[in-house]
């Protein structure tokens, strides 16, 4: 039986420039950072959820042709990959503290049925949802919500 998440992908299109951002941006802890031969394993985590580690793999590694390398990059940088949601208690203050330490937002919080949202990339060009539940887990149905979220900002890089 499967219980539970440990490691996802983040496509990263330099390592070191990638992991500073999470932990010295984000806040996040670095959980490995190894030569394996031919390639470099990092993986991050928030701080609070260890268990659950963010590898940030190059496109470009092992086992990845070519052709498909070349249109993951493409891909990544042009920001079209997203990556995963990170929530917090309170999405207002996480997106100004965020912001001020140069965290490039591609839209400030919101309302959305599931509670507040803003999103925000990191180097490569991978998109994050930073959200604040609504509470009760509860979603709004009680109006038409805009599916709008996304704005033609560049990725750093």
């Amino acid at each position: 039986m499967i219980k539970s998440l440990a490691l996802t992908t983040v496509w990263s299109t330099d390592q070191e420039r990638d992991k500073k951002f999470f932990v010295e941006k984000l806040g996040f802890e670095e959980r490995t950072d190894m030569d394996m031969g031919g390639m470099r394993w990092i993986t991050v985590s928030p701080r609070e959820q260890p268990d659950v580690q963010l590898a940030l793999m190059r496109p470009d590694g092992p086992g990845m042709d070519p052709d498909s390398a070349k249109a993951l990059v493409t891909l990544v940088t042009k920001g079209v990959l997203g990556a995963g949601a990170f929530r917090t208690d309170d999405c207002h203050a996480e997106y100004a503290e965020l912001r001020a330490k140069g965290v490039e937002f591609i839209h400030e919080p919101q309302e959305r049925p599931y509670g507040i949202e803003a999103i925000f990339r990191d180097p490569s060009g991978n998109w994050y949802s930073l959200t604040q539940e609504r509470e009760h887990d509860e979603l709004d149905m009680s109006k038409p919500w805009s599916g709008d979220c996304v704005t033609e900002d560049k990725p750093q890089g």
